[in-house]
């Protein structure tokens, strides 16, 4: 359906009154702005290292680290956006054959593919020079970022199991550019929860995936029909399970935490969290879009906001 010859309403001609702002219109809306949510993950390291990299009352101690925790952010939508462009020329034509996906803006030929690898090579190198113009580091894990993005749009998002991995890695490189932005080390144990967090997440969407596409599944991926929901629902069982638990024993087991435990006291908003949104996946078939739950589900912000709170409130009142 989208092919490399254009229709009409995809080739905008840019020289028609408001046909630029149109068709920036449709480059923002393929870089995926809704994903960027996931791009607050940047922000942990920041949280959590409070009264220890900055004092909540000292305004000059944390000033500056949220603007470079913000920069850090900034960069990641852009690295992410580039590679989304890109993995939707590649996608194109399987896209067209999705039920929602077919309303991206290469699969339905609204933007040229021409353009799309345009404005991921522009975005994509902004993303990457801001992050170095941060910090080395940081700037590495971008490139890092964008670089383990592009293997999955091309090679990895084909092999099963390796795919939703690589997914989960890239939950960890923001989270490790974060800390990097701010010059401060992260618990190994914040990295585990990380990692699992975003598996569960992976998984999920892929139970839905294989559930919306049914026997369609292997012309939009073949890697679709290797997922069962049997196999699928053990993952996510496991997965579930070991996030929990892992999160359980970071609270209490990680240095530079409360003496006195209290960071045990937020081990029911994370658990809540996971099964409110395992409810949401597999009552309510949701796990498609897990920036759309987190973006719309009263409940499951409420429990994010919470979690934030009482971190916060735990790390400042006993550390």
């Amino acid at each position: 359906m989208a092919e490399d010859s254009l229709s009409p309403r995809a080739a905008v001609s840019l020289t028609r009154p408001g046909s630029i702002v149109r068709h920036l219109r449709y480059v923002l809306k393929a870089m995926r702005p809704r994903q960027w949510t996931k791009n607050g993950i940047v922000f942990i390291a920041f949280i959590f290292s409070v009264n220890q990299a900055w004092q909540p009352r000292d305004f000059d101690s944390w000033d500056h680290l949220v603007l470079r925790s913000i920069l850090t952010a900034f960069a990641f939508c852009l690295a992410s956006g580039a590679d989304y462009l890109i993995n939707d020329v590649r996608d194109r034509q399987s896209d067209a054959l999705h039920p929602t996906k077919r309303r991206r803006p290469i699969a339905a030929g609204l933007l040229a593919p021409e353009a799309a690898v345009f404005w991921a090579v522009i975005a994509g190198t902004l993303g990457i020079a801001l992050a170095f113009l941060i910090d080395w580091r940081t700037g590495a894990v971008v490139a890092g970022y964008m670089g383990l993005m592009l293997s999955y749009s091309f090679y990895l998002k084909y092999q099963v199991i390796l795919d939703v991995m690589v997914i989960s890695a890239g939950f960890v490189l923001r989270a490790m550019a974060g800390a990097y932005a701010i010059g401060v080390p992260i618990s190994p144990w914040l990295y585990v929860v990380t990692a699992l967090g975003a598996l569960f997440l992976a998984i999920t969407k892929r139970r839905a995936e294989v559930v919306l596409l049914e026997g369609d599944a292997t012309e939009h991926r073949s890697t679709l029909a290797m997922y069962t929901p049997a196999l699928v629902d053990q993952m996510t069982s496991m997965v579930t399970a070991s996030t929990v638990i892992a999160y359980a024993l970071y609270t209490f087991t990680a240095p530079g935490l409360p003496e006195n435990h209290t960071m045990m006291l937020t081990i029911p908003f994370v658990a809540y969290g996971i099964f409110r949104y395992l409810y949401l996946s597999l009552s309510r078939n949701e796990g498609g879009s897990p920036e759309e739950v987190l973006l719309k589900d009263i409940p499951l912000i409420l429990t994010i906001a919470g979690w934030v709170a009482t971190s916060m409130a735990v790390l400042i009142s006993y550390r």
